[in-house]
């Protein structure tokens, strides 16, 4: 499955954006995530859902301020992003994970800053 990452850009503390993901293949047979690595950092889980569902699970640090959604007609994945903080700037994958294989979107660039 190839997966296209978009949405990002920069914006000021405290704004929302809205990221989305469009595969190629259905999104209801995968487990879906975003992840994001800031400079010099390693890759971080941020939010996921697992095949057969649409509650999200969420890392702490964006808990309450992010919401990941699924539209499994359009085999789309969104993350909504509210109430930015600098610290959320990084580059944000896209991850679809089906039988252990794991299948990554090119990213799309974050930049939170006033």
């Amino acid at each position: 499955v190839q997966l296209q990452a978009s949405g990002g850009g920069p914006v000021q503390p405290g704004d929302s954006l809205r990221l989305s993901c469009a595969a190629s293949g259905r999104t209801s047979n995968h487990h879906m995530g975003w992840f994001r690595q800031a400079p010099g950092k390693e890759r971080e889980f941020v939010a996921g859902i697992r095949r057969g569902s649409s509650t999200a699970a969420y890392a702490d640090s964006v808990e309450g301020r992010f919401t990941m959604s699924r539209d499994n007609a359009k085999n789309t994945v969104y993350l909504q992003m509210n109430s930015l903080k600098p610290e959320d700037t990084a580059v944000y994958y896209c991850l679809a994970n089906q039988a252990g294989l794991d299948y990554w979107g090119q990213g799309t660039l974050v930049t939170v800053s006033s």
